[in-house]
C-alpha cells in the first residue's frame, strides 16, 4: 500500500471529503492540521510548489493535488493504481 499524506486545516469541508474517500478506500494516511500553521504548513508549500489551499495530498511523495484532484483521480480510475503501488 502506498503512503499517502494530507495536510488540512479544522472545519474544512473540501479535506473532510477527501478524508471520507481515502477512508472509503481502506487507506492510512499520515494528516498534518496547520490551522495554527507552523513549519508543517511552510513544508506543504514547498511541497506542493506554493499552492496555499487545502487539503494537499501526496502519494508516495508524489503531489495529487486537492480534493477536486483526488476525486477526479477515482473518477477516471487511476487513483487505485496510484494507492496501490
Amino acid at each position: 500500500m502506498a503512503r499517502v499524506e494530507i495536510y488540512t486545516k479544522m472545519f474544512c469541508p473540501y479535506c473532510a471529503r477527501a478524508k471520507t474517500l481515502l477512508a472509503a478506500k481502506g487507506v492510512d494516511f499520515a494528516e498534518y492540521d496547520i490551522t495554527m500553521g507552523g513549519p508543517q504548513r511552510q513544508e506543504m508549500l514547498g511541497r506542493a510548489n506554493g499552492r496555499t489551499t487545502v487539503p494537499q495530498i501526496f502519494i508516495d511523495d508524489r503531489h495529487v493535488g486537492g480534493c477536486d484532484d483526488l476525486h477526479a483521480l477515482d473518477r477516471d480510475g487511476k487513483l487505485d493504481p496510484l494507492l496501490d503501488a
